[in-house]
């Protein structure tokens, strides 16, 4: 590249940490000013903007003000204060906003449940939550019903959209008592004494290990990463943000939504991605800026060539995950002019950003900018899984090029806190001591990276026993919980493998059974158990599990013979057929690897 066009990248990255920076410089860590205060900000600049657009009806700022209100007077009638938690498990709505915002206007934080939960594992992250009230809604109010039973405490139901007929002593339909509520915003005593250090809301992540963790997410996070892309993408009230993915994780339900509703944009959502109608539909609203995970982008260039898919008015796409055998073939076919891929995690301190539209790469830390960018590449021990030392006892920075864990340092401002998880133990296996200097405290992202020499980074993997599917974190060790019950198993051992064209990993478990092995019956019970991007794709059986001396099972070598019937010896299954699982044969083998079967 020559130094005209270094000069041109090095300002337009700049330009855009600039837009970022300059809008998370005013959050105070021991400031009062709240998430919520932010977003009445924006109602008092644009109150008769339609503010939501899904897919009952579109509502303006006023509206939509109105109802956070209702939602924070609710709370308040059910005696809910400062430093309660409410769970709240609902289908994309404007109702979901409105309540966890309405809530915060209280002082009280909203747990934010994951829809595709069932039974045990629903059960466990309603308990952590330690809320007393659950607000869902006429999709997900049974599902929660179910996991009553398995939580082990009162837990009162409140949800939109129930018949009258299916009310119950602990189950009782909301849309009246939000509505009968006031619509005057809630006093701010009612908050008073909060800073952005409190917590706004839990969102949960699969970690490396065993279920669910509900991970903090203080004011000052929730305004950082709505801020941030407010800023970052340069969204102005004309705009108007596409989103299509859950609001129960961060990159739907803050990154996806601060654009917009920070800006006095539109921010159109819908129930579920559907890419059949994705392209008719951006275009019908006139979506100028969708945000995306890697997996929706392949899923869309996967489908058949769709007469709108250039008809748009989008201007920039915005999200992480996007691989780099996606990206180019994503962004040339759709006509999308430019790409902002970013790395970071709910509970982690890590950011990255792509400003330059570099196919591949997760973000860029140069080395102009190394002081200003929390982010550090440390050689890593495969064998031990943790960050190898060297004679003094401190890590060591990896070369361009080398694969590393990134980490980034802890301290007490708004960029470089860590808040942790619910769980105080889990939070501190995320904190590495002693790294370049006696006493200093850095974060783990569990992500191993490479850089190059210009400063560009690129995920490798993730460290552990957690992989991505279908756009989902996927914990093996809650999977061979789950599966450890079932009919004739003795011993699973569950892990993921790479599938040609497909983002993440496809879930696979090698099972010892007892006799013979029962497809339907096993089926029958991964359906009961797990949410469906944790059903396993794969299955094989095998005479023994191979543990290490530590006792942990030897995944190794599972891993690398994956499907391939040919280094597999025992019986191999795929999921499919009137049996739940049916016999992999050859040719079902290729049509995998060819695409021409959608896992």
């Amino acid at each position: 590249m020559g130094l005209v066009a270094n000069i041109r990248r090095d300002l337009r990255f700049v330009k855009g940490l600039r837009r970022l920076l300059n809008r998370i410089k005013p959050i105070d860590l021991d400031s009062p000013v709240l998430v919520c205060d932010d977003w009445e900000e924006a109602v008092d600049r644009f109150p008769d903007h339609i503010a939501i657009e899904d897919d009952r009806r579109a509502i303006s700022y006023r509206e939509l003000d109105a109802m956070a209100n209702r939602f924070g007077h609710w709370a308040q009638s059910r005696r809910l204060k400062r430093g309660d938690t409410v769970a709240l498990m609902m289908l994309n709505r404007a109702e979901y906003i409105a309540a966890w915002m309405g809530f915060a206007k209280v002082g009280v934080g909203a747990a934010l449940i994951n829809t595709n939960l069932t039974g045990h594992a629903l059960a466990h992250c309603l308990s952590i939550s330690n809320a007393s009230q659950v607000v869902t809604d006429e999709d997900c109010w049974r599902r929660v019903e179910e996991a009553r039973p398995l939580i082990g405490r009162n837990l009162m139901l409140w949800v939109l959209g129930l018949d009258d007929a299916d009310e119950a002593d602990e189950r009782r339909g909301l849309d009246k008592p939000v509505r009968s509520g006031s619509s005057v915003r809630p006093a701010r005593s009612a908050r008073a004494g909060l800073t952005n250090r409190d917590t706004a809301l839990y969102i949960y992540t699969s970690g490396t290990t065993g279920l669910p963790k509900a991970a903090k997410v203080t004011h000052a996070r929730a305004r950082t990463y709505m801020r941030a892309f407010a800023g970052a993408t340069a969204a102005t009230e004309k705009d108007v943000t596409y989103n299509v993915l859950p609001l129960y994780h961060s990159t739907g339900g803050l990154v996806g939504i601060g654009p917009a509703l920070l800006n006095g944009g539109r921010l159109v959502l819908r129930k579920r991605f559907s890419a059949t109608n994705f392209w008719p539909d951006a275009k019908a609203v006139g979506a100028t800026l969708f945000v995306y995970i890697g997996e929706l982008c392949r899923y869309l260039v996967n489908c058949p060539e769709n007469p709108d898919e250039r008809a748009h008015k989008l201007r920039l796409a915005f999200g992480n995950g996007l691989r780099p055998d996606v990206w180019a073939e994503f962004q040339k076919r759709f006509a999308i002019p430019d790409i902002l891929e970013f790395y970071g995690s709910t509970e982690g301190n890590v950011s990255l950003f792509n400003f330059d539209g570099k196919p591949g790469a997760i973000g860029r830390a140069p080395g102009f900018l190394k002081k200003q960018i929390n982010f550090r590449l440390v050689r890593f021990d495969l064998d031990t899984e943790a960050p190898a030392r060297g004679s003094d006892g401190l890590c060591q920075l990896v070369r361009p090029g080398e694969i590393g864990e990134a980490i980034g340092q802890i301290s007490d401002d708004t960029r470089h806190a860590f808040s942790g998880y619910a769980d105080k133990a889990s939070s501190e296996k995320k904190i590495l001591r002693d790294v370049f200097v006696r006493g200093d405290r850095w974060f783990r992202t569990g992500d191993l990276m490479r850089q190059d020499s210009e400063g560009y980074v690129y995920f490798i993997d993730r460290i552990g026993d957690t992989f991505r599917w279908k756009g989902e974190n996927v914990s093996t060790a809650e999977v061979e919980q789950r599966l450890a019950d079932a009919p004739g198993v003795k011993e699973v051992i569950a892990y993921g493998v790479p599938v040609p064209g497909q983002d993440g990993k496809a879930g696979m478990v090698a099972l010892v059974v007892d006799g013979k092995f029962g497809a339907r019956a096993f089926a029958d019970w991964v359906d009961q158990e797990l949410p469906v991007y944790a059903r396993p794709v794969f299955v094989r059986l095998i005479r023994a599990a191979e543990t290490t001396g530590t006792f942990k099972y030897r995944k190794v070598d599972l891993v690398a013979q994956g499907f391939d019937p040919e280094q597999v010896d025992g019986p191999l299954y795929v999921r499919g057929g009137k049996s739940g699982y049916t016999k992999l044969s050859e040719a079902a083998r290729a049509a995998i690897l060819s695409g021409d079967t959608r896992l």
